[in-house]
């Protein structure tokens, strides 16, 4: 599809939207909006063979993202958004590089409800943060599988849960097909990602 194309051909170079200027972002932004007018996908939760699996993000607006690589002497690798639709949970997971052996780790474990066809109501339920090497880190299903089997070591990482009431969004899928997915969440930030 031209539109997929041209989107993936204006993300090139941004660094996941940390290198872009605001000529590009009104670029990128004009190609996701042109690519959500032909989603092949009008009820993406009930499409949750596309929906499941690990996604890693090529390109947001979201700033709470961004500003992880603001830490000294680290700069950001990575962020996958995997979610297990059996479970109604989502793991964003984002690794940090910087200095050699202390490669770092931070990730949000969440749960959704389906609140319409395309939009998925997020709760916020623990926050995980560690060295890699420590937690035994190698792929982002690995670690879920950690996690889900209750084998992760909490003694090696910072995991805490969230009990705020406010730390909970909603996102709307705005296009889905086998391999790209687009989102948008209440707070206006938008996600490109790509499945793995």
């Amino acid at each position: 599809m031209i539109g997929k194309s041209n989107l993936i051909d204006v993300i090139v170079g941004t660094n996941r939207g940390l290198l872009v200027n605001a000529a590009q972002q009104q670029a990128i932004l004009a190609a996701i909006a042109n690519l959500e007018d032909f989603n092949p996908t009008p009820h993406p939760l009930a499409a949750s063979n596309l929906l499941e699996g690990n996604w890693r993000l090529l390109y947001t607006t979201s700033k709470a993202l961004l500003n992880i690589d603001r830490l000294p002497f680290y700069q950001l690798g990575q962020i996958y958004q995997c979610i297990r639709v059996e479970t109604n949970s989502v793991y964003n997971i984002a690794e940090i590089y910087g200095i050699p052996a202390l490669e770092g780790l931070v990730s949000v474990v969440a749960k959704f409800v389906p609140v319409s066809q395309s939009r998925l109501q997020v709760k916020f339920q623990r926050s995980i943060i560690g060295l890699q090497r420590l937690i035994g880190y190698t792929t982002p299903g690995k670690f879920i599988q950690q996690i889900e089997s209750g084998h992760f070591q909490k003694k090696l990482a910072f995991d805490f849960p969230i009990q705020s009431q406010q730390q909970q969004g909603w996102l709307d899928i705005t296009y889905l097909d086998n391999d790209l997915r687009i989102a948008r969440g209440n707070e206006g930030s938008v996600f490109v990602l790509s499945k793995t």
